[in-house]
């Protein structure tokens, strides 16, 4: 083969664009690799400027290129974007070196452009990764140092409350410091689900199920001009996960996307669920799960039709505070991703002004043989007297519905005081006592602490929005028989009580 041919044959071989163009960047010669880099067959381009690559925001790239050129300079590995012919923008590396006459005189350029999209997408995830993490280390320190802060806090203020006479009027304001104190410590729960650092408690569950569950209660918390619609998945795989901070993504997304719709206009939040492949080509497209493991995944998609967002909203939806709302609450999204990754799981955002939000959240689906099939509701099955003391209606509405279900006699109490003085008439009829942690009058441990002179052996479990270690920790060493976080359903509710009564109901 003659030495021009060779040259020839490995040119138009090349995985890389190489174009030759004249002074003026009128294209002359355009090879096979430009035609897959660029989406244009050489028929179509030659004869033609190079401008027509150029993106709008990069109009004055060529000229500046040319003039370069002009000079005999060289433009190395220079990345930039270009557009194809079907319109996607890409990102390139250009080399582009001058062509010489014999006596020196540039006459031309030759131009090498190489795709390196793949690789700036893969430095974009490892940038958001690497600043998401970084957040919620910070978070998490933060949130340790809420957590001793706010035991001195919540502990000393309840000290004083049960230290002075119920009549005394400082009895309100230290309510009220105990009342903002749980309200900082759920906000502390939401850094540290952020920072990774939660302790869910987890078993299987199917999503589609738990979405059916809570929607009732999700419809009357979103404006009345956005209409909620189902359509999940009624056969899903099951899910490793935690009730109730799965309940929370899912809760958060859609109010969220209910606020995004104008109160103006009417809309609708559509959730739907189902499985999702994922393999390292579906990875690839996941900005914020890179080391997302291979398998099948469970996913549930919340679409609203409100207002979208740009691409410069969707890079800090995600991080710690950030809001677009006048007022926003807490650690909203950043929450939802902490809980999502501690479940080893990820999410996706697909989003465009004018055109609405999607929210991809992934789990993973349980192998068939890991799920235990078997008749919960029926083994949460008992029998006795329960006394429920919480000073929210709802909560004891709730309370009551769920143990009669499962065949208990429930007697509800508003207060520590009330709830006292119930057990006090009736003491040996009541098996168990649900006790909320904060309430107005008598606290949980001041009411304990009566429930216990009254019958030593008393059975309680403590309810309450604190976390495990937190709640009991006030109780160490005096006898609780077990703890339940809020939010709760009926089935965790009927657990914690059918553990408690076990030793006393072992003939059942």
């Amino acid at each position: 083969m003659h030495p021009e041919e060779h040259l020839a044959a490995i040119v138009e071989s090349s995985s890389d664009a190489i174009v030759s163009k004249d002074l003026s960047g009128i294209i002359l010669t355009w090879n096979a690799g430009a035609e897959r880099v660029y989406g244009y067959c050489a028929e179509e381009v030659i004869g033609r400027p190079m401008r027509i690559l150029l993106p709008p925001n990069r109009a004055t790239e060529e000229d500046d290129i040319l003039q370069q050129l002009r000079r005999g300079s060289r433009v190395d590995h220079f990345e930039t974007t270009r557009i194809r012919k079907d319109g996607k923008e890409i990102w390139v590396s250009l080399t582009i070196s001058p062509i010489r006459q014999s006596g020196g005189t540039v006459i031309g350029a030759s131009h090498v452009a190489r795709d390196i999209s793949e690789r700036k997408q893969f430095e974009i995830q490892l940038r958001q990764t690497q600043r998401l993490e970084s957040l919620g280390v910070l978070a998490g320190g933060i949130a340790h140092d809420f957590n001793n802060l706010l035991t001195g806090i919540l502990g000393n203020a309840s000290i004083a409350t049960e230290m002075l006479p119920a009549s005394n009027p400082v009895q309100a304001y230290l309510r009220d410091v105990v009342s903002a104190g749980q309200r900082l410590s759920d906000l502390t729960h939401q850094l540290l689900a952020y920072a990774g650092r939660g302790n869910p408690s987890t078993s299987a569950l199917n999503l589609s199920e738990l979405v059916r569950e809570i929607s009732p209660l999700i419809q009357t918390s979103i404006p009345k001009n956005v209409q909620l619609r189902l359509q999940l998945h009624d056969c899903l795989p099951m899910i490793e996960a935690d009730p109730s901070q799965i309940q929370q993504i899912v809760m958060n997304l859609i109010i969220n996307a209910a606020e995004a719709i104008p109160a103006s206009e009417a809309g609708s939040v559509l959730v739907t669920s189902g499985t999702q492949p994922v393999d390292d080509s579906y990875v690839r497209s996941l900005s914020l799960s890179p080391d997302l493991e291979r398998g099948e995944y469970v996913f549930l998609e919340v679409h609203d039709t409100g207002v979208g967002m740009d691409a410069e909203t969707q890079t800090r939806i995600f991080d710690p505070f950030f809001t677009t709302k006048v007022k926003g609450r807490g650690l909203g999204l950043a929450a939802v991703l902490g809980i999502i990754q501690s479940h080893k799981g990820s999410i996706k955002v697909y989003s465009q002004p004018g055109t609405g939000t999607t929210f991809k959240v992934l789990l993973p689906a349980l192998a068939s043989e890991n799920v235990k099939h078997n008749s919960v509701r029926e083994d949460l099955r008992g029998r006795g007297v329960i006394l429920v003391i919480d000073d929210e209606d709802v909560v004891r509405r709730v309370a009551k519905a769920a143990l009669e279900m499962y065949g208990y006699s429930v007697i509800g109490a508003e207060d520590g005081e009330q709830g006292v003085r119930i057990f006090e008439q009736r003491p040996n009829d009541v098996d168990l006592v649900v006790l909320d942690l904060v309430m107005p009058k008598w606290s949980g441990e001041e009411t304990f602490r009566h429930l216990r002179i009254i019958r030593p052996d008393v059975v309680v479990v403590l309810s309450s929005g604190y976390s495990d270690s937190e709640a009991q920790g006030r109780f160490t060493g005096k006898g609780l028989a077990g703890f339940i976080h809020k939010p709760y359903t009926a089935a965790q509710l009927g657990e914690v009580v059918k553990r408690a009564l076990r030793p006393q109901t072992a003939d059942d």
